[in-house]
Order: structure tokens, then sequence, then C-alpha cells
């Protein structure tokens, strides 16, 4: 298993690494801003925090998505932003579920790790990237 995750990462390229990057933020503004407001009895975490949780995300989905398709060299300054923007996002996501943790659901405590941990997941990834050849592939 291990080795078929080393394989597929060894082909991201910078390029499509902010691509998965600005996908990412595009399903979780959506979640965050359609569907957990929706259901936020279920998830606890209030709606104007979800609404700017999913702005930010809808942020961070145009800067990655306009890298991936406008950005034709000096990957590695693009990916660094949006690396330290998604470990901010990460902290700011941890504080919150620290103050409202008495509100969450299991449910909302089951989503926000979740997504944090997707998001430290990426981060890696992209810390990779940018710590390897800066040539096109990783």
């Amino acid at each position: 298993m291990l080795l078929i995750v080393h394989k597929l990462l060894s082909r991201i390229t910078p390029r499509n690494l902010l691509l998965i990057d600005g996908l990412g933020a595009v399903v979780s503004a959506l979640f965050l801003g359609g569907i957990l407001v929706k259901w936020n009895l279920l998830i606890g975490m209030p709606i104007d925090v979800l609404y700017i949780l999913a702005a930010i995300a809808g942020i961070f989905a145009v800067y990655s998505l306009s890298c991936h398709f406008f950005v034709k060299a000096n990957w590695a300054f693009y990916l660094r932003m949006i690396m330290i923007a998604n470990s901010l996002y990460c902290v700011l996501t941890l504080l919150l579920v620290g103050y409202y943790f008495q509100e969450l659901t299991a449910l909302g405590v089951g989503y926000f790790g979740l997504e944090m941990l997707i998001i430290v997941g990426l981060v890696g990834i992209e810390w990779r990237g940018i710590n390897t050849d800066k040539s096109e592939s990783l």
C-alpha cells in the first residue's frame, strides 16, 4: 500500500498539487457553506462560523485554481503561500473546535477532525513539493 502511495505521489507535479488543493477547497466551501449550514443541528458549529470558514475555503480555491491555470514558473513560491494558508486554516479550525467544543456534536468534532487531517496531509505533500527538485515533477 505504501509503495502505491509513494508511486502516486512521485507523479504529482506542483501544478497538479495546486489543482488538488483548489478542488479540495471547493469541496470544503460547498460542505461548510451549504450542507453543514443546512444540517447545523447535527454538527453544532454556529452558522456564522460555518459561513466564515466557507468563505476562507472559497478564497483558497480561487487562489489555488488561479495558480494552477495561470502560473507558469516559480511554483515553490505559490505552493509555499497556500501551504502556509492551509496551516493557518487548520490552526483557526482547531481553535474554533476548542472554543465551541461544548456545542459541537460528535459528528461535528469528527467532521472538523477529518478536515484538518486531510489538510495536514496535503500540507505535508505540498511541503515535499517545495523541498524537492525545482523542476516540474516531484
